[in-house]
């Protein structure tokens, strides 16, 4: 009976039926007690019959590695190790597997020297199943690394978010707008007594905003974002106006879990979809990021042609608004193993994900790989020690500025996980962002406006960014570092609004931008500045910077073709007033010509050149010299009262 007890138990840990290691009756009886409390998974009770039956014979093997077995189930994993020594220390051939489990303890306690010299010892005595062989080989691997990676820690002092967010409830996967003003979290709430079983659970978003004094008190985010059912793993867009999150097994679905979207209208979150084929498929989706600009879905996928478990992959959003065939990241990023958890910085290059299939502290490991001008991807690397530990780390989200983290953590076991901030180690940075935030409306009347806007790298002359305000004219666009962007505002029966930012060859953090944009109406005798039309160096050509607000130009006068408009040239105080009379001319020609050339009659375009004689700003300064140099569009006349 003895015999079959310890058989029984033993399988469950991989250990074969031998001899017990103890002549006493006393520590027989109670070890098979202990042994049948432990099949009923009574393990409190277990483990006291465990001690007992250590202490009636302190060299009894098996009950030491019963309580190893035990302690490694409840995650307790400090005294795994102590108990699966002392069983080494009776007899270190008795069984051969017990290196392997006392390897992944000490992995867990990151004893990574320890967990190195037994996985070593596992390899070398042979034997084992080939699942546990290949764990042990990749473990070594991570072990070495993980050696390293302690001897040179980043710096890292994650600090609580506040009790604005975290609660004795679990809160994880915090998304952030590009203003930092509005986080979104998820929150595993439990029943009143709070069961070890996890079906008693329910995932729920939240939403904070942050005030002069830190983060507010989180909301529920209510219907019809949150269900009965479980949701999370969202990722919020740069503005907040709308959000990807994952379901799992929602009626309609298309596998396991699901990516679905719901915008925000006027402070209401909108019925979300499913986003089906091709992002959704009968396999895992999960944890998507969306670009800055929107046009970009990152995602984890369990689905065929991917290079292990779950890889990441990415979709990219057509001129029809509906996304294309995802495509894999690549081998650079993803492993035989797990990646998941991506997180696309508003900077649009930086890309941090979770790992557990290349070298790291353990589990899942956080990495930053970094988009390349040619769109490949360089190699990961890992966020270090002690940002990394032997415990399963994803989650990460980085401020648009690139210096504030936040994550999610289990750090004291009366408060579940919360959530964290800490400034990240300056290697690991993303490139600053800095954003316009804007509101537009009625210059006369101040109405507010709904219009449209879009943000144009001036060096490619591509838009990078193309929406629409909200209700209360409001939107938010990014403005990532070390480039030069236009920024044009535009609704029917009004004059387009237009600037630039000038960020090229700058790549530290700048201030955000609040405008109060004001559109006129189209009428005679209002004007606006081309901000965006540039020339050459005291010459009139223009520049391939300027097409973008020049065509935008000829599509308003073509819409409102009604209407006559003098171009207006102006320069600065350099050179003589002769000179500068004569280019602000031509430099307006310009601008008619190219009119013209885009279908506008010349009936209805006039040109005058003012030179340096309406300065808007002194000409004492570079940046006054800059505003004095300008291009000005005013309507003066109908055709029919011409």
């Amino acid at each position: 009976m003895i015999v079959i007890l310890y058989a029984s138990s033993f399988a469950a840990g991989d250990i074969y039926a031998q001899s017990l290691h103890t002549n006493s009756n006393k520590a027989i009886k109670t070890y098979n007690d202990g042994v049948t409390y432990y099949e009923y998974f009574d393990f409190k009770k277990a483990e006291t019959l465990f001690k007992i039956a250590v202490s009636h014979d302190p060299d009894f093997y098996e009950a030491y590695m019963m309580l190893g077995e035990l302690y490694s189930k409840q995650n307790n994993h400090g005294k795994a190790v102590e108990n699966y020594r002392k069983a080494v220390s009776i007899d270190s051939l008795a069984y051969l597997p017990v290196y392997f489990s006392l390897a992944n303890a000490e992995m867990m306690i990151e004893d990574y020297s320890g967990a190195l010299k037994n996985y070593r010892a596992y390899l070398r005595h042979g034997g084992g199943i080939e699942k546990n062989r290949q764990t042990a080989i990749k473990n070594i691997r991570n072990c070495e690394f993980a050696i390293e990676a302690i001897k040179k820690p980043v710096p890292f002092n994650p600090v609580g978010i506040g009790s604005g967010i975290n609660t004795k409830d679990d809160e994880y996967w915090p998304s952030i707008t590009a203003d930092g003003q509005t986080m979104m979290f998820t929150r595993q709430s439990y029943g009143p007594s709070r069961p070890l079983s996890r079906a008693a659970y329910q995932e729920d978003f939240y939403i904070s905003f942050r005030s002069d004094t830190g983060w507010m008190t989180a909301f529920n985010a209510g219907a019809p974002l949150n269900t009965p059912h479980n949701e999370g793993a969202q990722t919020l867009s740069s503005s907040g106006n709308y959000m990807y999150f994952t379901a799992c097994d929602r009626p309609g679905g298309h596998g396991s879990c699901d990516i679905y979207f719901s915008a925000n209208n006027n402070g209401s979150w909108s019925i979300p979809y499913n986003l089906g084929p091709p992002v959704n498929t009968v396999a895992w989706e999960s944890t998507p990021s969306i670009s800055a600009d929107g046009n970009m879905l990152f995602f984890s996928s369990s689905r065929a042609g991917g290079y292990g478990g779950k890889d990441i992959w990415y979709s990219i959003m057509n001129n029809k608004g509906t996304w294309k065939d995802p495509v894999n990241l690549g081998s650079i990023i993803n492993t035989e193993g797990d990646e998941m958890s991506p997180f696309i910085h508003f900077d649009g290059r930086s890309l941090y994900f979770a790992s557990n299939g290349r070298p790291g502290m353990g589990g899942l490991d956080i990495y930053l790989t970094r988009m390349r001008d040619d769109s490949t991807w360089t190699e990961p690397q890992n966020l270090g020690y002690p940002v990394n530990t032997s415990s399963d780390e994803m989650g990460l989200v980085i401020e648009a500025g690139g210096q504030k983290a936040y994550f999610s953590s289990k750090r004291d076991n009366t408060n579940g996980k919360d959530i964290f901030w800490f400034y990240l180690d300056k290697s690991f940075r993303p490139n600053p962002v800095s954003y316009l935030k804007g509101r537009v409306t009625d210059k006369e009347t101040g109405k507010l406006l709904r219009a449209d806007y879009a943000l144009i790298n001036l060096t490619t002359d591509k838009i990078t960014v193309k929406g629409r305000t909200d209700e209360r004219g409001n939107f938010l666009v990014c403005l990532p570092s070390g480039n030069n962007y236009g920024i044009n505002v535009s609704r029917a029966g009004y004059l387009f609004y237009s600037q630039n930012f000038m960020f090229e060859g700058i790549h530290t953090v700048m201030e955000p931008l609040i405008k109060n944009i004001e559109l006129s109406p189209v009428r005679v005798g209002e004007k606006m500045l081309l901000t965006n039309v540039f020339y050459e160096i005291d010459r009139w050509e223009l520049k391939k910077e300027s097409l973008s607000e020049l065509e935008n130009l000829a599509e308003m006068l073509k819409f409102n073709e009604d209407f006559i408009v003098e171009i207006g040239g102006y320069t600065d105080s350099t050179g003589t007033a002769e000179h500068n009379l004569i280019l602000s001319e031509k430099r307006a020609l310009s601008v008619v010509n190219y009119l013209i050339g885009r279908g506008i009659s010349p009936a209805r375009l006039q040109y005058r050149g003012y030179g340096n004689t309406s300065p808007v700003a002194d000409n004492l300064t570079p940046e006054g010299r800059r505003m004095n140099r300008r291009t000005e569009v005013k309507i003066i006349a109908r055709k029919n009262e011409k």
